[in-house]
């Protein structure tokens, strides 16, 4: 069988951070003789080595190559490509790993989209990834109708074929920004370039000691001169106007002007952000022309305009004033409809915890050469955000916490213009009515088991920020009933810590927040109750029924109540004789592994009949005594915590 992809993953000292990597390339849904895995140890010093050997000895579709330390990614790479005898080729990290389904995807999207490159979509644990360029599938995307420049990392899938016609490979060395140099000028020279926004290709992991080579601090001259290279590629392969100037415009907004903006400037020790700042002035002024710096948002122009003037002081003045903004998102109403969830909320930008102001008719006009001083920085921000206001773009995505993979969901948005009460200022409220469908709310498909979290994220005046839906009125509390759809119990709830709206799938069972059950009715063989739970429809459902040494299972329906939902049973009158009996629901009796939902209700079975009894609770006694082992456990954890202190 033809190699359809090789995976090319060069490693350095990854430590057990390669197990995740392993497991995700071992376990793909391409047949295992449809791909293969090469690894090239650059020289690591750890157990990594004598682990890819072996491997390698267990599996015949994993090689593996062992070079000295090359200093960098690229010449691995390299190596790794020279090698390949695959159709496409996929680089990976050994830190990251790929979703299960990712190269069987990928392959099969560049084979029928005739694509010379395919990008994935991505999701970054406590890393950054673009959002905009997957917000759809793009089977035919170039850098002039598609944002592929916001992505420029290599870890994508290139046809063998296309990389040797046109003899690309990776600069080698110790350098940083080999990835930007490659990618862009794949992007340029593709015939076709295809993008996947329905399925998560690629996962980026932060390790817990943030050693990832791209979080290490980089010497701003050596840094700066490998990113001239990277400009070199875009003007050898594109002509002067505007297709040139917009991608100039990426690294002038990420490399430069991100680098010097609020937090992420102030956190750094002042001599290194000059030096940065004296680097970044100097490129600025070397390759970027008028139309570049023109086309940013507000905030951004304001920055470039503060670098191409070499005004160091007002960048880090301008940076404190951003430092101080936020985004708030406040929730409205959540409810279910139809076995959809409804959430209603607001968002605005926020200065020191108070809602930011803006002029009041706004006027937009050019950024002709850069502010006077900061103060006019903020005024022309202000008035130009106004003017653009009709563009704001507020969406709600959830988030999976376990791998940060995010989702787009439908919005309804409207805009609000608030005066400020005698001042002539005026707020910028962006409102939303989202709809989240469990069943389809992963780009049309059903939200895994697990918890999820919903996140607002605006577009407004350069500012791109995304906050967690919260607080709540009630915290720790459901935000709406449970609801049944699709099988699986879907709770949206506030979180216990912050507030925070999410959503747990299939996992709840204490904050559920049945209560006690009113409305029991058992007559003969028949049980009905009423349950506060949203069902779209009727479902067949199983109620499971444990004793101290059985379980009895009985089949049953639920069906929509008003607010909530009744739960209908047959029960086996005969095999309940004589014991007490516990209750749980199943709203998937069909699924390949069933949940059971435990109830607030118990049964006592007699000879001929059933009859409802109270569920036990703690007595007084048993709870007075948990009071006070909780009591002693608090004043045994002082006074260690005192001892410690004493000896420290």
């Amino acid at each position: 069988m033809p190699v359809k992809v090789s995976v090319i993953v060069p490693v350095y000292n990854p430590g057990p951070y390669i197990e995740d990597c392993i497991a995700s390339l071992l376990k793909q849904s391409l047949p295992p003789d449809e791909y293969e895995v090469i690894f090239v140890d650059d020289g690591s010093t750890d157990q990594t080595p004598a682990r890819l050997d072996a491997l390698a000895a267990e599996e015949p579709r994993v090689r593996v190559f062992h070079q000295e330390n090359s200093g960098w990614s690229g010449k691995p790479r390299n190596v790794g490509i020279a090698a390949a005898q695959g159709e496409y080729v996929m680089f990976v990290d050994n830190d990251d790993h790929l979703g299960d389904e990712a190269l069987e995807r990928m392959y099969g999207y560049g084979v029928e989209n005739g694509a010379d490159v395919v990008v994935g979509k991505m999701a970054g644990q406590g890393r950054s990834v673009p959002v905009e360029l997957f917000r759809r599938n793009r089977p035919r995307a170039s850098v002039e109708n598609a944002p592929l420049i916001d992505s420029l990392t290599p870890h994508k899938m290139f046809r063998k074929a296309f990389l040797d016609e046109i003899g690309l490979r990776f600069p080698e060395g110790r350098r940083r920004l080999e990835d930007h140099v490659f990618v862009t000028e794949a992007y340029l020279r593709a015939a076709n370039v295809s993008v996947i926004g329905d399925y998560v290709c690629y996962y980026h992991i932060r390790r817990d000691d943030a050693s990832n080579a791209g979080f290490q601090r980089f010497d701003p001259v050596g840094y700066f001169k490998n990113l001239r290279e990277a400009l070199d590629v875009v003007d050898q392969y594109t002509e002067p106007g505007k297709v040139r100037d917009s991608l100039h415009r990426r690294w002038l907004r990420v490399e430069m002007v991100e680098r010097l903006r609020g937090k992420r400037l102030l956190t750094k020790p002042d001599d290194y952000r000059r030096k940065q700042f004296e680097e970044i002035h100097q490129v600025a002024a070397e390759r970027f022309g008028p139309g570049v710096a023109a086309g940013l948002p507000p905030t951004q122009q304001v920055v470039a305009a503060l670098i191409a003037a070499d005004r160091y002081d007002d960048i880090v003045a301008f940076a404190e004033w951003e430092a101080g903004l936020a985004l708030s998102a406040r929730p409205g109403t959540v409810e279910w409809r139809e076995g959809r969830l409804r959430i209603e909320f607001a968002a605005e930008f926020t200065a020191g915890g108070t809602p930011l102001s803006f002029p009041g008719g706004g006027v937009r006009a050019p950024l002709d050469g850069p502010p006077p001083n900061v103060a006019e920085a903020v005024a022309w921000v202000g008035a130009d955000t106004v003017a653009r206001f009709g563009t704001a773009g507020l969406d709600l995505l959830v988030r999976e916490r376990a791998s940060a993979a995010q989702y787009f969901q439908p919005v309804e948005l409207t805009r609000e213009i608030v005066p400020v009460e005698d001042s002539g200022a005026v707020r910028l409220v962006l409102k939303a009515t989202a709809t989240v469908d469990p069943s389809g709310a992963m780009d049309g498909t059903a939200l895994r088991d697990g918890l999820w979290d919903t996140y607002a994220r605006v577009r407004l005046g350069g500012w791109s920020k995304q906050s967690r839906i919260g607080p709540g009125p009630r915290k720790a509390r459901p935000a709406a009933p449970a609801a049944v759809v699709g099988g699986r119990v879907v709770l949206p709830y506030w979180t216990d810590q912050h507030g925070n709206l999410s959503l747990d799938v299939d996992r709840a069972t204490k904050r559920l927040g049945l209560g006690r059950l009113q409305d029991v009715d058992v007559s003969g063989e028949r049980l009905r109750t009423a349950l506060p739970l949203h069902v779209p429809a009727e479902t067949g459902v199983l109620l499971r029924l444990t004793s101290s040494d059985r379980t009895v299972e009985a089949p049953g329906t639920l069906s929509p109540a008003g607010d909530g939902a009744v739960l209908e049973a047959a029960l086996p009158v005969a095999d309940l004789a004589r014991a007490t009996w516990r209750t749980a629901l199943c709203p998937a009796p069909d699924a390949d592994e069933r949940r059971f939902l435990p109830l607030p209700l118990t049964l006592r079975g007699d000879s001929n009949s059933v009859k409802v009894v109270r569920t036990p609770r703690p007595g007084n006694v048993r709870r007075l005594a948990r009071r006070a082992r909780r009591a002693l456990a608090a004043v045994l954890g002082r006074r260690t915590a005192a001892r410690t202190k004493r000896k420290a």
